[in-house]
This record gives structure tokens, sequence and C-alpha cells, in this order.
């Protein structure tokens, strides 16, 4: 998955929330655990968010996605970050 400086993304891989300017919102597969593709983007160094902890009233069927912060990152750190996890989130 690559993301240009506009936000574009590929297709395998939509992300949202990128015009407030401090985070990316990326869908998981249905039925996949976003806790177990934190801890494996943890191991790669990336530091990733599931979306569920910020949800007021979670539902079980609710769709997994990850929060991807990039506010107080560099900007030159954000590419690679999402290059070493994009197999992560498809």
């Amino acid at each position: 998955m690559a993301v240009d400086k506009r936000g574009r993304s590929s297709a395998r891989v939509q992300l949202t929330g990128l015009a407030a300017g401090f985070h990316a919102v990326a869908p998981l597969p249905p039925g996949a655990d976003e806790t177990a593709v934190i801890a494996a983007a943890r191991e790669r160094r990336v530091g990733l968010h599931g979306i569920g902890a910020y949800r007021g009233n979670p539902e079980p069927a609710a769709p997994p996605a990850l929060v991807m912060g990039f506010g107080n990152v560099r900007e030159r750190a954000i590419e690679p970050a999402i290059a070493s996890a994009a197999d992560l989130l498809s």
C-alpha cells in the first residue's frame, strides 16, 4: 500500500480520515483480529491502534479497523512505516 501526499491509497487498502491531518483509519478484512495485527506491527516497530478502543458503544459486528496517528511523526518516517505494515492490512 502506498499513500501520496494528497492521501490517496492503493486499491487494496482505502485510508480515510486523512483530511483531519493527524490520523488515518484503515479497515481490516472482515473477521481480522485487531489485537493480532497491532502486535505484529509493533514487532516491526510500527505503532498502530485498533479502532475498537475508540468506539463509544462497540458492537460485536462492527468492522475491524486500525487508527494510524501521524501528527507527531516526521514525514520521512510515514512511508517506510506504511510499507512495513502494508501486508498486515490486507
